[in-house]
């Protein structure tokens, strides 16, 4: 589909940044920890465009999220894009900024993209796109601003922040020819842990205990595990802050009308148990919206399941080019439609393979497919003899360690030269680990932390009319044997229609060697043959 003037796309992405926004309260959100907050500017993305009710990641960890959508396929496409610290980008693998600029789009980008890699290799084009004059404060927004306020105060703290991002967006814009659309992604990673602990109140004015009562029922509602969510949520406000000045620059520029805006998230909340890394709703449904005017209807509601994978054929249509026929398709029919988007239906098909190195033996991923629809959802767990968040290292002894002090010294350590923790590594360290972690042996803690840290089953079925929190797994339930299977073969359908490994190669696949597991260049990880994780002395 061609239009008479390219629009320009701006794609407004934060890292671990989950279902968190006051236009989602509307919904009927069980999420009503959306209610005590306010997010005037991804609500006005959503009021003059379209806001997106049903909106998943293809996988809930950073780089294989990012590689879908960079390629538009699914993650195990992606080649070492499909796990965290992939080493390369295969570069026979294309993706849409490349592919825009190849067709005349100015393409660039401040803060995270993708990652790790090596620059030159990055699909993004490299350091030649990266616009941060101002540098990268933004990534510790909290830690930076608490460090300031003593002197400047609280608003003047932020306002250091808020000019980088201000600045660095508008060198992007300075450096673009005037008759070039312009490609732009904004990737805040703020919302990645870690933050100021008490930085929710002191900063944004958050009371923890408004959130008594709104946890999920799968977390101990407790002070710690709400501070800790409530200072994540302050962490929201900034990147809502953030986006409230891009769009303030593509007015100035005279350009706001003239882009096709997106917001979403990588995947939802980091060191909180079943959410990053998992396949229940906390980790992998997002928030996101669309703007664009004179395509978009303003108000619009698209409850249709959308994978954001789709995101990348959808911009290369938005631009007039052709999506690559290995791509998945175009959700451009949801944004351009004048019908209402009510039809909630469909599906969407998520997975995971590895995403810590260190959380299992010889660096073997904990590999997972799912199948959301509307009342159900359906996991099927390739190894379940593997720990799915992580080794325990002695923790499943209920007399090691329970000092919190003691726990945090121990998750510090991480192993030499890496910054990961030892113990039940996919989940990010944090006050909740911490505490779940000296509790875990209390009568009222102990189920969930059983639920949450444990070893699962092959499959897993919620029936989510009754059970929206995912605590009670029904597979083994002859009542619902036929949804089970029905939707096993639906799973299984997608996964063999786009050449998963986990089904073509089974048993061989290549997720579980090298270099998807292992690292040959530490032998002593790749030698332990148990599920204890032990890095060897450092020499003095």
């Amino acid at each position: 589909m061609a239009y008479s003037k390219r629009p320009n796309i701006v794609f407004l992405f934060a890292d671990d940044w989950g279902r968190y926004a006051s236009a989602y309260r509307e919904f009927g959100d069980l999420n009503s920890i959306n209610h005590v907050i306010e997010t005037p500017n991804f609500d006005r993305i959503a009021s003059e465009g379209a806001i997106f009710t049903n909106a998943h990641v293809p996988a809930p960890s950073c780089t294989p999220c990012r590689s879908s959508i960079l390629s538009g396929t699914y993650f195990w496409e992606t080649g070492l894009g499909a796990i965290l610290e992939g080493s390369y980008w295969d570069d026979s693998i294309p993706t849409y900024p490349l592919m825009l600029e190849k067709k005349g789009y100015h393409i660039g980008y401040t803060y995270k993209v993708w990652s790790p890699g090596k620059t030159e290799n990055a699909p993004y084009g490299g350091q030649r796109t990266k616009y941060e004059p101002l540098g990268n404060k933004w990534k510790e927004f909290s830690q930076e601003v608490t460090q300031r306020v003593p002197e400047m105060g609280i608003d003047s703290a932020k306002q250091v922040l808020f000019d980088e991002t201000r600045d660095n967006f508008k060198s992007f814009l300075g450096d673009r020819s005037v008759d070039s659309p312009f490609c732009y992604w904004w990737g805040p990673v703020n919302t990645h842990r870690s933050w100021q602990k008490g930085s929710g109140k002191e900063l944004w004015g958050l009371d923890p205990d408004d959130l008594k009562g709104r946890m999920p029922d799968f977390l101990p509602d407790v002070h710690d595990i709400r501070e800790d969510f409530n200072d994540y949520l302050g962490e929201v406000l900034a990147v809502d802050h953030g986006v409230g000045i891009i769009l303030d620059e593509l007015e100035k520029a005279g350009e706001l009308d003239n882009t096709l805006i997106v917001i979403s998230g990588d995947h939802g909340i980091p060191g909180m148990p079943r959410a990053k890394c998992n396949l229940y709703d906390i980790g992998t449904q997002v928030t996101m919206a669309a703007r664009w005017p004179g395509k978009i209807k303003p108000g619009k509601i698209v409850n249709e399941f959308v994978n954001l994978m789709s995101l990348g054929p959808t911009f290369l249509e938005a631009a007039g080019e052709e999506p690559l026929d290995n791509m998945v398709d175009s959700i451009m029919p949801l944004f351009i439609s004048e019908d209402e988007g009510k039809d909630d239906s469909g599906y969407v098909v998520t997975g995971r393979e590895r995403h810590s190195t260190f959380a299992r033996t010889k660096g073997l991923p904990y590999p997972s497919r799912a199948i959301r629809t509307k009342d159900f959802l359906y996991i099927y767990n390739f190894a379940p003899d593997r720990w799915p968040i992580g080794a325990p290292n002695g923790f499943e002894d209920p007399e090691f360690l329970t000092d919190p002090s003691e726990i945090e010294d121990l998750l510090a350590a991480g192993f030499p030269g890496r910054k990961v923790s030892e113990s039940f590594a996919d989940i990010d360290n944090g006050p909740t680990k911490v505490w779940m972690l000296a509790n875990r042996d209390k009568v009222n803690v102990r189920p969930k932390f059983d639920l949450t840290f444990g070893k699962r089953p092959a499959k897993e079925l919620y029936d989510l009319r009754i059970d929206p929190h995912h605590m009670n797994n029904l597979a083994s339930l002859p009542d619902y044997n036929d949804i089970l299977n029905k939707l096993h073969e639906k799973l299984f359908t997608v996964l063999e229609e786009r050449n998963d490994p986990r089904v073509i190669e089974g048993a061989d696949c290549k997720f579980d060697k090298y270099p998807y597991a292992g690292m040959p260049d530490l032998d002593w990880f790749n030698e332990v043959g148990n599920d204890r994780v032990v890095p060897p002395p450092i020499p003095f």
